[in-house]
């Protein structure tokens, strides 16, 4: 594997590759990697005949008040973890590589998708970050695969309205939330959780999960699923900045499981971790009756 720094030496060690037709994945990243990062590189070895996996921790997507300087990292610990995985070129761009002195431009998504959830909460700069450091990502190393984890729901969303938007000739794969033994979604930001914590954070899975539960049992409003979420998180003692029930294609409000997949979203704090997770609830098949 060979460890990269700037866009000029990561297109020079594409071009041949490239000549040649190969199937160039990319893997992007923030580092400190779990097995979530690693099933996705997992997955793009299986696919491609080049893999890339860009670590970055992208300053433009943190709120002034948020946990850019604390997010952990290890480099040398994902460069191992990587390179057993069988990951090609590992790229390190530095911020300055990144947003050079004079930079002034963004990608930015329409409110419908950006403006809710993740965006409500983090503010409309979150994903301004996200979709243009992702664009930057697209045209640098100019894949013809990325792969992402539906973990970040929305996010996958909002890069595959902006991928097809902007005509973005890159096939976006997501692939399932990897979790604990528990059901906690794996993050980089469980680090930050004490032993006590973490028993709490699992709420966040268990909660959907009885949600799941209510509605293969003939649940169908969608107040009542966000509800059977929240009475979980009470119980243990977790406050949610929120619940809520999207179409979980275009992240419309969704009243009922009613002929489409319903998105339930969750974000909650728990100690100095801010930790989310989500499910998608398919409807029954047409014609089948609910108890």
């Amino acid at each position: 594997m060979k460890t990269i720094r700037s866009r000029a030496e990561l297109r020079a060690a594409l071009a041949r590759p490239r000549r040649e037709g190969k199937w160039i994945g990319l893997v992007p990243t923030m580092g400190y990697f779990h097995g979530g990062h690693l099933s996705l590189m997992r997955r793009a070895r299986g696919d491609c005949d080049v893999v890339v996996v860009s670590l970055f921790v992208n300053p433009t997507q943190f709120a002034p008040r948020e946990d850019l300087d604390s997010y952990p990292r290890d480099e040398d610990r994902d460069r191992e973890l990587a390179a057993a995985e069988g990951v090609d070129l590992f790229w390190v761009p530095a911020p300055e590589e990144m947003y050079p002195k004079g930079f002034a431009t963004s990608v930015e998504v329409g409110e419908s998708l950006t403006g809710i959830l993740e965006g409500e909460h983090r503010g409309a700069s979150h994903f301004r970050g996200v979709t243009t450091v992702v664009a930057k990502l697209f045209n640098s190393v100019q894949p013809d695969v990325a792969y992402f984890g539906r973990k970040d729901a929305q996010q996958a969303i909002v890069i595959e309205r902006m991928t097809r938007d902007l005509d973005f000739p890159v096939e976006i794969e997501v692939l399932p939330t990897v979790r604990e033994e528990d059901g906690l979604a794996m993050s980089s930001r469980n680090s930050y959780l004490t032993g006590e914590e973490r028993e709490r954070a699992a709420a966040l899975s268990r909660a959907l999960k009885a949600a799941e539960q209510a509605a293969e049992r003939g649940e169908g409003s969608a107040d009542a699923l966000v509800e059977a979420v929240r009475s979980e998180l009470r119980g243990a003692g977790v406050e949610p900045e929120y619940v809520e029930a999207r179409d979980a294609e275009d992240l419309s409000p969704l009243a009922s499981l009613n002929g489409r997949p319903l998105l339930l979203a969750v974000a909650a704090r728990v100690g100095r971790a801010r930790l989310i997770d989500s499910i998608v609830i398919n409807p029954p098949p047409t014609g089948t009756a609910r108890e």
